[in-house]
């Protein structure tokens, strides 16, 4: 088997074969009059057309493989659209034509082809070729057709391969793009406004995370990409907007997993005067409705079960599910009792994690994965959320909840916060923390205190991860396969 350089080596040689016979391998005009998929829906039309007029059809697309040999080559075509046969037949085509597709054509090439349209006597509808040009010579060869791509890194490092080999993977990113546009819809529809904040912000705020620091020449200033957008949504409330939205990338220098990468994709959402409880009905019927317009049902499939998005999602909170699941009460437990646990469950402690931390990471172990049915979880304890606003029938919780299904975390919201002093406190137990060596920890954006000293309005926040909902539509286990381009260490 011929190695990758001496195939590239062979190609190059047909590039200067192409030249010399006079064509330009990478012409700046395309000439096509359809796309394959409109030749395909419209054949009989279009084949009746093109005998009365006797006017050739011309077509463009990537050759995707030369079947036969001698006088008749087989030659089907992919513009992006679909997949059409062209024939090219000795009788039917100048001879020097047939000769230079013959010796200077390859699998990969993106060319246009002219001619009549027909059918094969097997019933294949197909285009008799009568001339043809190259738009693109193809310097490497493509993956085999029928074994893809096998390295699955390869596959992350080289999308473009794998979404032109494998119609399962572009139609996994078709559903993306479809869901994306149905909840854009649907927020739209609902009167939200969208919008788009800083992501170069002189805090990293608005959650807990490690961002990634960069440095701005001309203010000679350092800047973070932003971990969230929630805090300059909230300034929009603020000033006079009363619903909002962002569909948008954050940055988190964190580690990689199924779950996690550090470039991915939000949604935020606040509407003033409302609440996180009020929001949860919201949140039901936008998945709801997400699910059924783009999967055409309300049933989806993950792994051998099948979750059921017409019934109501089950509500529970994290108090009772801790409880239930680990054996304490998540509000009243000391660390102590906290640590033994997550050492007896072999959970890493670092030495800054604070208890909410470690009790985190405990229900992450023995309830969050085991959650398949769509489940709000509320009423979380207030030093988890320093942003959320504490429930007024028990003080030692935030009006908030999560959606879990399929075992990922797809949802986070709650009751915002808008009192500045509660806030300015929430922050410095936060910078009190990052001191203590938590990394993790929210800064004390004192101009966000200032702008809440103004007046926010009471509101719900809503964010939902797009990737990680994407592979719930798409029944995926790697956020890596609903990410085009996803993070990944360079070869050597």
């Amino acid at each position: 088997m011929a190695s990758l350089e001496e195939i590239r080596e062979t190609r190059l040689k047909k590039l200067e074969i192409i030249k010399a016979s006079g064509m330009n391998p990478f012409p700046i005009e395309t000439n096509r009059d359809f796309d394959l998929t409109t030749i395909k829906q419209n054949f009989e039309k279009l084949s009746k057309d093109n005998k009365e007029i006797g006017k050739k059809i011309t077509l463009a697309g990537r050759v995707m493989a030369i079947r036969g040999q001698g006088a008749i080559l087989f030659v089907p075509l992919f513009d992006g659209t679909d997949t059409f046969q062209s024939v090219f037949k000795k009788d039917s085509i100048d001879e020097k034509m047939f000769k230079l597709f013959s010796d200077a054509a390859d699998i990969g090439d993106i060319i246009s082809v002219q001619g009549e349209l027909f059918t094969t006597q097997k019933g294949e509808n197909s285009l008799m070729v009568s001339s043809w040009t190259m738009l693109a010579k193809s310097l490497r060869p493509l993956p085999e057709k029928w074994s893809g791509l096998q390295d699955i890194e390869e596959r992350f490092r080289k999308r473009f391969l794998d979404t032109l080999m494998s119609e399962e993977v572009r139609e996994r990113f078709v559903i993306r793009s479809k869901m994306v546009t149905a909840i854009r819809g649907i927020l739209d529809r609902s009167g939200y406004l969208e919008v788009e904040t800083p992501q170069l912000q002189p805090l990293a705020g608005g959650t807990n995370a490690i961002p990634f620091e960069t440095h701005h020449n001309a203010l000679d200033i350092d800047l973070y990409l932003r971990i969230a957008p929630e805090l300059y949504l909230k300034k929009l409330l603020i000033g006079g907007f009363s619903k909002v939205y962002e569909i948008g990338r954050n940055f988190r220098n964190e580690g990689i997993d199924v779950t996690h990468n550090p470039e991915f994709t939000m949604l935020e959402f606040y509407e003033a005067y409302s609440t996180a409880s009020k929001q949860m009905d919201f949140v039901e019927s936008l998945v709801r409705e997400t699910v059924e317009t783009v999967c055409e049902t309300t049933k989806i499939p993950r792994d051998e079960i099948e979750i059921d998005f017409s019934r109501p999602f089950v509500r529970i909170s994290y108090k009772d599910l801790v409880e239930k699941d680990a054996g304490f009460d998540p509000v009243t437990a000391n660390l102590e009792t906290v640590t033994a646990k997550a050492e007896k469950l072999g959970l890493k402690i670092e030495a800054s994690d604070s208890k909410e931390r470690i009790i985190d990471n405990i229900y992450k172990k023995v309830s969050r994965a085991h959650i398949i049915e769509p489940t709000f979880i509320t009423d979380y304890p207030v030093d988890m959320l320093p942003l959320a606003k504490r429930s007024e029938k028990d003080s030692s919780v935030v009006d908030a909840f999560q959606l879990v299904i399929g075992g990922m975390e797809l949802v986070k919201a709650f009751s915002e916060l808008n009192d500045p002093i509660d806030q300015r406190a929430r922050f410095n137990k936060e910078e009190a923390n990052a001191k203590a060596g938590d990394s993790e920890a929210q800064p004390n954006d004192l101009e966000y205190v200032e702008a809440l000293e103004y007046g926010m309005p009471p509101a719900g926040g809503v964010g939902i991860g797009i990737d990680r909902l994407a592979m719930l539509l798409t029944n995926t286990k790697n956020i890596k396969e609903v990410i085009f381009f996803p993070t990944m260490r360079p070869r050597d």
